[in-house]
């Protein structure tokens, strides 16, 4: 089946760019634009796209609250958001994760992850960009506490043991060293080009780690590195 995105950003290039690059995908098609937040609900509702890429400074509504009208815990029928923005303010990751989004990009991430990005959502993954990622994991370790961070960051509560403390470790040495990559911000084709590997081979081992640690996502992982001692807080060995 082909997925249908709707476009959300103020900046007539940066929609230009994102349609040449989703629009070259053969499972994909942008079906609309829209310069502001407003146009963006009305598009949402009247093209019922599978994905929206949301910017978060836009005229009229941005794209936090955009999120939370079209994917918010009180909408019936949830749309996909993700949001796609210069700026990574912790504040503005846990609002959109709150409001709903399943995922979170720099701009700066690049097609590729874009790409991947908008296919974990229709798979029901969330994707965190590496970049914020490794911000989140400091926010871990900040004195707002492990807990206060994950309960605000939704990376996922329910890993082995029932947190994120100490447990049984079910990681081959292989995904060892792919967890350590991911707590420092590698996206895959960089874990791929590490360790001599593809980077749809390190996508697999990802997605198997995330299963077996019980996590929703990259930040879940890297939490789980961090609390049981295999990273330390900023991506360091």
């Amino acid at each position: 089946m082909t997925t249908r995105i709707l476009i959300a950003d103020d900046q007539d290039d940066i929609r230009s760019g994102f349609r040449l690059v989703l629009d070259s995908q053969p499972d994909m098609v942008v079906v609309g634009e829209a310069a502001d937040g407003v146009a963006a609900v009305e598009a949402a509702a009247r093209l019922r796209p599978d994905v929206v890429l949301a910017d978060i400074r836009m005229p009229r509504l941005d794209g936090l609250e955009l999120t939370r009208r079209l994917a918010g815990p009180d909408v019936a029928a949830p749309t996909r958001v993700i949001v796609v923005t210069t700026f990574e303010i912790d504040e503005y990751v846990h609002t959109a994760l709150r409001n709903g989004a399943c995922g979170f990009l720099l701009k700066r991430s690049g097609p590729a992850l874009l790409i991947e990005a908008v296919r974990a959502a229709m798979a029901g993954d969330t994707l965190i960009g590496p970049q914020v990622t490794v911000r989140l994991l400091d926010h871990l370790s900040s004195g707002a506490g492990a807990g206060a961070a994950a309960g605000a960051t939704r990376p996922a509560d329910t890993g082995p043991g029932g947190g994120f403390g100490p447990a049984h470790d079910p990681l081959t040495a292989r995904e060892h060293e792919i967890v350590r990559l991911i707590a420092r911000g590698h996206t895959n084709a960089e874990i791929g080009a590490d360790l001599f590997i593809s980077a749809g081979t390190a996508k697999t081992h990802v997605a198997n780690i995330q299963a077996k640690l019980g996590v929703r996502n990259r930040v879940g992982i890297a939490a789980w590195a961090w609390a049981n001692g295999h990273v330390a807080p900023g991506g360091q060995r």
